[in-house]
């Protein structure tokens, strides 16, 4: 029925997803914005930025346009494509992260060994890897339909696949790109169908896991105890999270004004990155973080719609990795939101589209561009049947 309502639909159908592309426009324009006033301060004051106010908005403007360069071209490939090669991308994202364990390769900042310098720029493969991550699975997904009940033929590859990513990121380490890796490849699996019991096994599994990986290394543990009470220690453990949350307390219902934030002079640690939403929520108030809520939440909604919809004519591929990226997007969202509001344990993710990096950034175009490409063919074969 729905597909007989969409087909009769198809002449005043556009050849976008409007919303989708206006929600994303908004998201990438007010990062762009949230990103220079939060940055200021640091750039006048750095010794590299040589005390170029300027220096982080022009660098995040550049890698702006090389993302929406490289999603320009990442459209133009098939979604046929993507499955086809699924596998040498991951093949690819797996040796990268490899490569920045290698001394002398990976660049290591504040302790964790996450990016190969690009002399220009600093490139971090776990924000590709978790694109990689959603075209592989959904393929392994479509292609290991039929053994999806079976532990041996269909979880247990998976599983040893998620261990391999797992222990590449945890060395680095990036405990926040695995849990979301983790989400990603859980969340596609149980779309693709596989057995409850098996799935149920999985998380029982995974949050085993994730607690002991908490519990065994002193520094997550540190950040543990400084969520559960901030305040306990707000000049140690409990830092950025309390002055995360004296911005929000400070913004109120709207704000202090743009440019008016006082927690990003020096007080509040990775102010244009981590924590960029704390000082939206001292800037523009309530009403402010709403808006950014209410964008992402409609993002994660037409990556869901989008995938409905190629499931409706059986493209089980495309649906898969569209509802992937709605969780990917959904997800590392949501966990960097509680870690501004003080809802989650702090953990070192950006605000996808909105943060400053250019590894990030470039990493959310291509995303976005494959959602676009999957809607687009959806509509394409609407209009052929219709005609």
């Amino acid at each position: 029925m729905i597909y007989q309502q969409d087909i009769g639909n198809q002449k005043a159908l556009p050849h976008f997803d409007q919303s989708l592309i206006w929600s994303a426009i908004l998201l990438l324009s007010l990062g762009l914005v949230m990103v220079y006033s939060a940055s200021i301060s640091i750039a006048e004051a750095g010794r590299s930025t040589n005390g170029y106010a300027a220096y982080f908005v022009v660098r995040h403007g550049v890698y702006l346009m090389a993302g929406l360069l490289a999603g320009l071209i990442a459209f133009q490939v098939p979604m046929q494509m993507w499955q086809k090669y699924s596998f040498h991308l991951f093949l690819i994202g797996v040796c990268l992260l490899a490569l920045v364990l290698i001394p002398g390769i990976g660049h290591e900042v504040n302790g964790s060994r996450r990016w190969i310098s690009l002399r220009v720029a600093n490139f971090q493969p776990s924000e590709f890897m978790k694109l990689f991550m959603v075209i592989y699975v959904a393929n392994y997904t479509v292609r290991k339909a039929a053994y999806l009940g079976s532990f041996r033929k269909g979880f247990l590859p998976m599983l040893v696949v998620m261990l391999l990513v797992g222990v590449l990121l945890l060395l680095e380490p990036d405990f926040g790109s695995f849990v979301v890796i983790t989400a990603i490849a859980m969340a596609i699996l149980f779309l693709g169908g596989i057995n409850l019991k098996l799935f149920t096994g999985l998380i029982g599994f995974v949050m085993v896991g994730l607690l002991a990986l908490v519990w065994i290394e002193p520094y997550r543990m540190q950040r543990f105890l400084g969520f559960m009470d901030p305040w306990e220690d707000p000049y140690g453990k409990g830092y950025q999270l309390s002055h995360a949350l004296i911005a929000f307390g400070r913004g109120e219902w709207l704000g202090v004004g743009l440019g008016g934030s006082v927690e990003k002079l020096f007080y509040l640690p990775e102010a244009h990155t981590d924590f960029l939403l704390a000082v939206i929520a001292e800037e523009l108030g309530f009403a402010g973080v709403i808006t950014v809520v209410a964008l992402f939440a409609w993002l994660v909604i037409r990556a869901f719609i989008i995938g409905r919809q190629a499931a409706v004519r059986e493209r089980h591929f495309p649906a898969l990795v569209a509802q992937g990226i709605g969780v990917w997007l959904g997800v590392q969202a949501f966990i960097n939101m509680g870690v501004n509001m003080g809802v989650l344990p702090t953990k070192g993710l950006t605000l996808p589209l909105m943060s400053f990096g250019g590894s990030s950034i470039v990493a959310s175009c291509i995303t976005l561009a494959v959602l676009l490409r999957a809607d687009w063919e959806n509509r394409q074969l609407m209009k052929g049947y219709a005609a």
